[in-house]
Formats: structure tokens, C-alpha cells, sequence
């Protein structure tokens, strides 16, 4: 047995003394302009009003813990129907430009956003996407995995002939987006789950339903598996530089991040409780 106890001591001793502590350098990348702006039409307000701000960062090494803000920048927006120019501005110097006048984005009608910085161009285009009205959004009472996950039974009528594609967002950085493939023109109604660590309940939750295109849904869906829920949002590192609709016009190579894009969006708050 005292022999047995002497090999093992020296077993241990051998491994302990094998650690090294090994530096992984992680390659520093020029940041890169990242441009989100993912304008919201509240259409089923009265009034409509809309969410039309332009968020202005810069992207970040993998590690760093916070994203550095752009606030010297010039951005507007152009009607291309008429070339009218609709003026956005920072006012509060957070990266977040906001239209100097009240602006609603019209039906059919494409514009073209610009943003100027560091004397280099950036444009991208959208046009308004449709979206329908939430049914309902109720408290369910089942479970997942633990039994203790947090039921929300969602329902929407979808618009018929066309192809859409539809970007939910269940507050706390939880998203989803659906194409109608499988139910085109009809009601449909389906289940998402909150984990004990999304909510503690009870909770209050703003949930929004919005039209979104084809090439939005790639993107989002590239976006989620890329930095995955709970994730800080669009301006998290992600382990590729994930391309939008927005090109530099003035150096090809020096491409930004993020997108230009515009929804029309139904929004819904429900409060939950605990059931369990």
C-alpha cells in the first residue's frame, strides 16, 4: 500500500508541475463602421408613429467589453421620388441619430440612407415592408425541459399571395424570425418559451411583430447563429464580419457592418405571472 501511495503522490506532482499558463494572442482588426438601422412604422397605432433611428458604432476586438459610439458623423436620408432630404442629427453625442422634423416612411416609396464619416461615403436603400396585426399573445401553462420555462402562445393572420417573412422580438435580446412557406394566407399560432434566466417573474414584456424582407430574414438568421440570444443585440462581436445592404461607396474595401431596413410593426405588452 505505501508503494501504491508513493506513485500516486508522484503522479500528481509530475501533472501539477506540467501547467503552463499559455497567452493566446487574438488578432486586433480596424474597426469596422457598423450602421443598424431598422426602422419601425407602428401601424396599428393611432397615430401611426415610427421608430426611425440610426444607430452609429464601431465594431470591437472578440474580448473588448464595450462598443465604442460614433457621434461625429453626418447622416440623411433621400426620398428618391423627389429628392427630398430628410436631416438626421445627434443630439445627445450617443451614436444615435434621430430625424430633426417628424418623419413617417411612406408605401411604396424607396430611400436611400447616407451616412458620411471619417470622409468616407456609405449608402444603402430600402423600401417600407407590410406586416399584419398580432391575433393575440396569451400566457400558455406548458413547460419545456426544466418545467419551470415560461409558455407565450402567439397568433396572427398572414397576408395572402405574398411571400413573408416575419422578425419577433420577445424583449431581453430574444428574437425570431418565420417565412409563411407552410402556412400562407391562414391564422397561425405557435409557442415561445422564456427560461428561468431570460425573466424573473412576474415581468412585464413588450413584444413586437415586424415585416421584414427576404434578404433581412438571411441576414438576422446568419446574425442569431452567429452572436446567439441574449447576445447584446447587433452591435455584439460576432466570430465573421456579417455584410448588410449598406456599401462604402467611397472604398469598397473598407465595407461596414449592420443594415438598412424598414418595417412596418405591431407592437404587444402582456404581463406575466407565475404559474408554477
Amino acid at each position: 500500500m505505501k508503494n501504491i501511495k508513493i506513485i500516486i503522490v508522484l503522479f500528481i506532482f509530475f501533472f501539477a508541475n506540467c501547467e503552463k499558463v499559455i497567452d493566446v494572442d487574438v488578432p486586433s482588426i480596424a474597426p469596422k463602421l457598423i450602421i443598424d438601422a431598422t426602422f419601425e412604422i407602428l401601424f396599428d397605432q393611432n397615430p401611426i408613429v415610427a421608430n426611425t433611428v440610426v444607430k452609429l458604432r464601431l465594431s470591437a476586438d472578440y474580448f473588448d467589453e464595450e462598443i465604442p459610439t460614433v457621434s461625429n458623423a453626418t447622416v440623411f436620408l433621400t426620398n428618391l421620388s423627389n429628392n427630398a432630404v430628410i436631416l438626421f442629427s445627434d443630439t445627445n453625442a450617443d451614436g444615435n441619430f434621430l430625424p430633426t422634423n417628424t418623419f413617417i416612411p411612406e408605401d411604396d416609396l424607396a430611400y436611400e440612407l447616407t451616412v458620411i464619416y471619417n470622409n468616407e461615403t456609405y449608402k444603402g436603400k430600402a423600401t417600407k415592408i407590410k406586416s399584419t396585426p398580432l391575433t393575440s399573445i396569451v400566457q400558455g401553462d406548458e413547460t419545456l425541459f426544466s418545467g419551470k420555462e415560461t409558455e407565450l402562445k402567439v397568433t396572427f393572420k398572414d397576408a395572402p399571395i405574398i411571400e413573408n417573412y416575419y422578425l419577433f422580438n420577445f424583449d431581453k435580446n430574444l428574437f425570431l424570425s418565420i417565412d409563411d412557406r407552410y402556412f400562407n394566407g391562414s391564422e397561425y399560432n405557435f409557442s415561445f418559451f422564456y427560461t428561468e434566466d431570460d425573466i424573473e417573474l412576474p415581468e412585464t414584456v413588450n413584444i413586437k411583430m415586424s415585416g421584414i424582407t427576404k434578404e433581412f430574414y438571411t441576414y438576422f438568421e446568419v446574425l442569431i447563429n452567429q452572436s446567439g440570444q441574449n447576445s447584446g443585440g447587433p452591435f455584439q462581436s460576432v466570430p465573421s464580419s456579417l455584410l448588410g445592404n449598406m456599401t462604402n461607396t467611397t472604398n469598397e474595401d473598407n465595407f461596414p457592418l449592420g443594415y438598412f431596413h424598414i418595417s412596418e410593426t405591431d407592437t404587444f405588452t402582456i404581463n406575466l405571472i407565475d404559474k408554477n
